[in-house]
């Protein structure tokens, strides 16, 4: 199975990445922690070890960094999804420690100190116009990936394919803009690898046997 990790955000001892791509992934995770209307441009400077007016240098202006960062993060979808509509058997669906779902896809390549899942949170509660487009992105490729697997004989039909995606998409994400609420009420992170093999044995459950001990009520 490929595995995108070049292109995610990834800190090492052995650090290679040019000055922009400091200053770039930096941005991404003050954004990520504080929002990015209340981070300056003196801090990215400051994270990334470099002067403010290489800041400016390489991007112009905050938002041009901040535009970065939302490229950077599209990347990272676009060839992850890219992937899965591609060759969706090359994934094991049947897995549930791994490959379970979109969102199980893209947490389980990220590395474990990633600050994207809190930047997308952040981008969608707050409407942005950028997490907006990714939303979009992540439905688009959520119908993808169920037509594939469907027409893989590996997920039964659907009456209402964008409703099905869409149902699948919000159990999908709900994890992640819950993330908090839900390690206060567990006990667990749901998105730190027990928590989130706990989340998926679960959620399998589910859409395999269903919910209810019998047929449903009238």
């Amino acid at each position: 199975m490929s595995n995108p990790v070049s292109i995610l955000y990834v800190r090492s001892a052995f650090d290679d990445r040019t000055a922009k791509a400091v200053i770039r992934d930096e941005a991404l995770d003050l954004f990520a922690r504080f929002g990015p209307d209340a981070v300056t441009v003196r801090r990215i400077a400051a994270a990334a070890g470099v002067s403010p007016a290489l800041v400016v240098h390489h991007f112009g202006s905050k938002e041009g960094l901040r535009q970065a960062v939302d490229e950077r993060v599209a990347l990272v979808f676009d060839e992850l999804f890219g992937a899965v509509a591609t060759d969706p058997a090359a994934f094991d669906w049947a897995t549930v420690e791994t490959d379970a779902s979109l969102a199980a896809l893209v947490l389980g390549r990220l590395p474990p100190d990633s600050p994207i899942p809190a930047y997308l949170r952040r981008l969608w509660l707050a409407g942005d116009e950028a997490g907006s487009a990714l939303f979009r992105k992540w439905y688009d490729a959520s119908v993808a990936m169920l037509d594939a697997l469907q027409s893989a004989g590996m997920l039964t039909g659907s009456a209402d394919p964008p409703m099905r995606a869409a149902f699948v998409m919000v159990n999908d994400l709900a994890v992640l803009l819950l993330r908090d609420q839900l390690t206060a009420a567990l006990g667990i992170d749901p998105l730190g690898p027990d928590g989130l093999r706990r989340w998926l044995a679960e959620a399998m459950a589910v859409y395999r046997d269903g919910l209810f001990a019998g047929p449903a009520p009238d």
